[in-house]
Parts: structure tokens; C-alpha cells; sequence
């Protein structure tokens, strides 16, 4: 019963200090938990650090927001991420930077993703 209890306060805290990715524009160079619906994803292996996308809410290049995996980060995860959050409401935790107009959080670790 406790770890339940334990367990439910945690997400509870994870959602009361979450945003959304339409409101992640608002807090560049802040740690913020992004929460929001992957609906595209790409690996861009032949690209400089090989890269994975996960856009949030609307598909590339209208997203609201991406997480970003480069490849020394790949190793992390217990399978590939592209298609592992594909379709999944999911939360990313960390700094958000913006690039080219959009927030994106770049993640270095599996544990960064709920």
C-alpha cells in the first residue's frame, strides 16, 4: 500500500509542475517536464550526431515542441525511440532550449522520458 501511495503521489507532483508543449516557448533556458502527444518521430542517422526527433502535438515542421536524442544517447533506452514513443502521450524533463524557432529539450538519458 505504501508504494502505491508513494507511487500516485509522484505522478501526481510530475503533473502539477508539468506544461504543455504549446506553453514551452514561455520558459526557454528553464528545467521544465514538457507533457504532450509524440505524434511524429525521425532518426536522421546520416545526420551530424544522428539525431532523433520526437515532435510533439502537430507533425514536423509545424511541431510545438521536440525532444531530441542524439546517437551517444540512443544506448540509454531499451529500444529504438522513434518508434518506442510514436503515438505516446509522454513527459520530457530538462533545460528547454529553443532552435530554429522551436522549444526543444535535448535528452540525454532514458530517465528523462516518462
Amino acid at each position: 500500500m505504501k508504494k502505491i501511495l508513494l507511487l500516485l503521489t509522484f505522478s501526481i507532483s510530475l503533473f502539477a509542475s508539468s506544461i504543455s508543449s504549446s506553453e514551452a516557448s514561455n520558459y526557454i533556458g528553464l528545467e521544465k517536464t514538457v507533457c504532450g502527444k509524440v505524434v511524429g518521430t525521425y532518426y536522421a542517422k546520416s545526420s551530424n550526431g544522428a539525431p532523433t526527433f520526437l515532435n510533439f502535438d502537430l507533425p514536423y515542421p509545424n511541431q510545438l515542441f521536440t525532444a531530441v536524442i542524439f546517437e551517444r544517447s540512443r544506448n540509454s533506452f531499451s529500444g529504438n525511440p522513434e518508434s518506442m514513443f510514436k503515438y505516446k502521450n509522454i513527459c520530457v524533463t530538462g533545460y528547454i532550449d529553443e532552435y530554429k524557432g522551436v522549444p526543444q529539450i535535448i535528452v540525454e538519458n532514458s530517465s528523462q522520458i516518462k
